[in-house]
């Protein structure tokens, strides 16, 4: 999982069929029938009817999962459903008892012949509860169902093995994507059968109108499909920039061996009405969901799609192929969590750095800035707490208030080992190498337990990697990164970082008021290059930048849009003065300081540098 974070009448299920009507019967399958009608939404709900196989028991409950894999957050999915119902084969109601929010009990359970409830979705509503938007659901009748199955479908315990299928019967004016294979060749009916519960949990759906490209790179087939609710973005506008990134990573992964065919999924916000508003994306083993702001100009999202699609595909490193049996046993209700966060995140975020310096989409610096980055990002978290207490006790208090580590020192962590392996190999092996091994020990039919990780490591790597494991991982050390980058001729250096016209950190210069939705200047800011320059002042009203008005509505449009802007580049913008409108132009000036980063400086290393770097 990879986030983003940017400051700033219940519809009742009516029985009306005879006794013997649309019961379908699975006493002789063993299998999970699903169905869901995307053209009976009503209230933004959708209908499931869930039909199981023959139970012996004479009761069973029925789970939707409280967490799922990759989100590290307990969200309770059950509270989205409604009217649970179930029936006999005969149509008369069964006794059905919520016993608890994501759990519901069925008595005179071997008459159970299906269960039906309605569904209602979480991106309209986000403000109630802290679902991460790309883990969430979406129903607009007719134009989008973002149909995450583990906000839909739910499990028996005891038939967590069985093979899985699932009838969605859809407009013909909707598409789904999705790396799932639909054997049904209609265009109102999709059927997919999958083996398990677990590989449906791992199989998103978008429906939309069909807006998608397909590509190969290297024996991997890729969708990319996109949902722009006004059309903004296409998926073909986008789609140069995903091939010369997903070609890069299956470069850089070299013989490391994936799926078939790769799914992208992604969902535009639209920023002005309620809409999700988690931006990032969700890893799958076969498929990503993203979600990003419509607003955001093309270019700024060609940039963060490459950041955060690309950790998200790397993740068929780990967790998707090397894992623990916390996560190849994953409990949805009562999950056990991995010591290893810093592996499944911090080195998945590490290879979506170190790939585009490797594969020439960045420069060194760039990238020695961006480990800066995070250094700078890691320092304010607890940084003498023990990375493996965090991982396995990540639900929990004080724990999860760190979790946003895992792609800062978690990262870094995976930066340092890298680097002592190589240092060990005389440049000849690096963290991939390790990984590659740890594919061939595990892969992603056979576990691991937590506690025999570091031991396998020091055995495919050296005593000084399992030294700075126990000390630095395991333990309440803070890591002295200088050390490790002078391994590699790195040393610290000052160096100019361009800032943002409107924010500073997260904080913008401006406000607005309430009663008028009106953009002002805060004061001081007009000290500003930004305002210097044009000759804005303290407490003018902002109206427009560029011929596009601006006001509380679409404050957030303005910040995206000035993402991209340039230095020099000329500018118009309109502010009202004392009861005056006023047209100010002159050449964009964006803000710059002196931060302290880093630079390659020891020639003598240039050779090893080179081999972890390029290598």
């Amino acid at each position: 999982m990879r986030k983003i974070v940017y400051s700033l009448a219940v519809a009742a299920l009516l029985w009306s069929c005879k006794p013997s009507e649309n019961i379908v019967s699975n006493i002789t399958k063993n299998e999970v029938e699903v169905q869901i009608d995307l053209n009976g939404i009503k209230d933004d709900k959708v209908m499931v009817t869930v039909v199981p196989p023959a139970i012996k028991s004479e009761k069973i409950t029925y789970h939707i999962p409280k967490i799922i894999p990759g989100t590290y957050s307990e969200d309770d999915y059950g509270k989205f459903l409604e009217n649970v119902k179930a029936y006999d084969a005969k149509g008369n109601a069964l006794s059905v008892a919520k016993t608890d929010d994501n759990s519901w009990t069925i008595s005179d359970a071997k008459k159970l012949a299906k269960l039906t409830y309605w569904v209602n979705d979480t991106y309209d509503i986000e403000s109630t509860h802290d679902i991460f938007s790309p883990a969430g659901s979406n129903i607009e009748a007719g134009k989008n169902i973002m149909l995450n199955t583990h906000a839909f479908v739910g499990y028996f315990k005891e038939f967590l093995d069985v093979p899985y299928q699932v009838n969605i019967t859809h407009p013909a004016t909707l598409w789904g994507a999705t790396s799932m294979t639909d054997t049904d060749a209609s265009d109102t009916k999709d059927i997919f059968t999958v083996s398990r519960y677990s590989e449906l949990v791992e199989n998103p759906i978008m429906y939309s109108k069909p807006d998608y490209t397909t590509f190969t790179v290297n024996g991997m087939e890729i969708l990319i499909a996109v949902y722009s609710p006004n059309g903004i973005v296409t998926a073909e506008s986008i789609t140069p920039e995903m091939k010369t990134m997903m070609t890069a990573q299956k470069n850089f992964l070299g013989k490391f061996n994936s799926t078939k065919k790769y799914s992208v999924l992604i969902y535009l916000s639209d920023t002005s009405r309620n809409d999700a508003h988690g931006f990032g994306a969700l890893e799958h083993p076969t498929a990503t969901t993203v979600v990003m702001p419509e607003a955001m100009p093309k270019e700024q999202l060609a940039e963060q799609l490459k950041d955060v699609v690309s950790h998200e595909f790397f993740h068929i490193v780990t967790p998707l192929t090397i894992h623990s049996k916390e996560i190849q046993f994953f409990d949805y209700n009562k999950p056990k969590m991995s010591e290893h966060l810093w592996m499944y995140e911090g080195v998945t975020e590490y290879f979506a750095n170190l790939f585009q310096v490797n594969q020439g989409l960045i420069t060194e610096d760039e990238f020695y800035e961006r480990m800066a980055t995070k250094i700078a990002n890691a320092s304010t978290m607890d940084d003498t707490m023990p990375f493996t207490k965090m991982s396995s006790m990540v639900l929990q208090k004080p724990y999860k208030e760190q979790y946003q580590n895992v792609y800062e020192k978690g990262a870094l962590i995976a930066m340092c080992i890298d680097i002592q392996i190589r240092q060990d190999s005389n440049g000849q092996r690096g963290i991939l190498d390790l990984m590659q091994k740890l594919s061939n020990e595990y892969g992603t039919k056979k576990a691991f337990d937590d506690s025999e990780l570091f031991d396998k490591i020091e055995s495919l790597t050296s005593p000084e990697v399992r030294k700075f494991l126990d000390t630095y991982v395991a333990g309440p050390t803070p890591i002295p990164y200088d050390v490790y980058f002078a391994k590699m001729g790195v040393t610290k250096a000052m160096t100019k970082v361009t800032g943002n016209a409107f924010l500073k950190g997260m904080e913008p210069n401006f406000s607005i008021n309430p009663a008028t939705k009106e953009i002002f200047i805060l004061a001081g800011s007009e000290k500003l290059d930004f305002y210097k320059n044009l000759g804005v002042k303290d407490a003018d009203i902002l109206l427009e930048v560029n011929g596009t008005k601006y006001n509380l509505d679409n404050v957030y449009d303005m910040i995206m849009g000035s993402l991209t802007w340039k230095e020099n580049d000329p500018i118009t913008v309109k502010v009202k003065r004392n009861g005056k409108e006023m047209q100010l132009k002159g050449n964009i000036k964006l803000p710059s300081e002196e931060v302290e980063g880093y630079q390659a400086t020891d020639a003598s290393k240039a050779k090893l540098k080179e081999a972890w770097l390029k290598g």
